[in-house]
């Protein structure tokens, strides 16, 4: 996983750490261990990072530059 692409967009939108932890209701430090690559990031989380962004996961992992999310699909409406 591209690691780094979670701190730039955090910062590209001017957020602390303390922001993003608190919008996936954990604590900053277990954010944190995320970006730096000390801990490895649940599926769960990475779902609520891409809601949070309004990006794809796939652009969270570094598989695409595009950010536009994928449109939701019929099943899960």
């Amino acid at each position: 996983m591209n690691i780094n692409r979670i701190k730039e967009i955090r910062e590209d939108r001017d957020l602390y750490q303390k922001d993003v932890a608190n919008a996936l209701k954990i604590k900053q430090q277990q954010y944190s261990e995320y970006e730096i690559g000390k801990r490895l990031i649940p599926i769960n989380y990475l779902s609520d990072l891409a809601d949070f962004y309004d990006v794809s996961i796939d652009y969270l992992l570094g598989k695409t530059d595009e950010r536009k999310p994928y449109p939701k699909s019929k099943l899960m409406k």
